[in-house]
């Protein structure tokens, strides 16, 4: 991007992310949102894709005062405009949840990572499982599925041993938690295009949690989840260390 003149800088509630705030702010100025060229974002993983979700269309910066930090950079102060002038831009396109609980409320999100169904009680989840409006799966017993984008496949879905997706890939990855019939089962790679809707066996008995990147609706009857190609996030990354590069890495850590 062109050199930034105008930095709105934010960052999360811990100690240590405040700290950099007080040091950034202090050597490049703060700007308010409106005015700014781009955002950076001081906290971890969880405070950028907040920061995304906020949806201002602002490239955003992340700069790693949290844990993991997969989506951010390294923090360092000194020339701050000249590492934003070089960044790389990497856009990804969430997906959209719509969930509608037992008692029939319709709730709406948007979900950088993935979309996450996750059993809340202490039976095990029955899904059935439709992709493009025909029944692929008539009964999943499981502790819950994950549908995740490229760009999230190395978070939960890495977890629940789901498959790392090339960012431009096109592609999300379905994955099974805890999958118990059918045994063993792996889930599957479905094209971007892909409408993907689970439906609750036994709500009742066997409630179900619907989450997208920790926004959380409960019980749930149904979920279904497309991609948005309307929405565009935009995260700048060092020089040969993008979105692409950290997934290569990931393959071979």
């Amino acid at each position: 991007m062109n050199r930034p003149n105008h930095i709105h800088f934010a960052a999360s509630n811990s100690e240590i992310a405040q700290e950099a705030l007080v040091e950034l702010t202090g050597r490049y100025g703060q700007v308010p949102r409106y005015a700014a060229d781009v955002i950076v974002a001081l906290g971890g993983d969880g405070f950028m894709l907040q920061t995304l979700h906020e949806g201002t269309g602002l490239p955003v910066y992340g700069m790693n005062r949290g844990t993991v930090g997969f989506l951010m950079n390294d923090y360092a102060p000194d020339e701050l405009p000249e590492r934003l002038a070089s960044a790389e831009e990497a856009v990804i396109h969430p997906l959209a949840m719509r969930a509608v609980t037992v008692e029939g409320v319709v709730h709406e999100e948007l979900a950088i990572n993935e979309v996450a169904l996750l059993r809340a009680g202490p039976q095990a989840a029955k899904l059935k499982i439709s992709i493009n409006g025909k029944v692929r799966m008539d009964e999943l017993v499981c502790d819950g599925a994950i549908l995740s984008t490229p760009a999230g496949s190395t978070a939960y879905n890495y977890s629940a041993y789901g498959p790392i997706l090339p960012i431009g890939s096109e592609v999300l990855a379905l994955t099974g938690i805890a999958s118990f019939r059918p045994r063993r089962w792996r889930g599957a790679i479905l094209p971007a295009s892909a409408v993907v809707r689970f439906d609750v066996l036994e709500p009742d008995k066997r409630p179900v949690m619907a989450d997208a990147d920790s926004r959380s609706v409960t019980p749930v009857k149904s979920v279904e989840i497309r991609s948005e190609p309307k929405v565009a996030h935009r995260i700048l990354f060092d020089p040969g260390h993008g979105l692409e590069e950290r997934l290569m890495r990931e393959q071979f850590a």
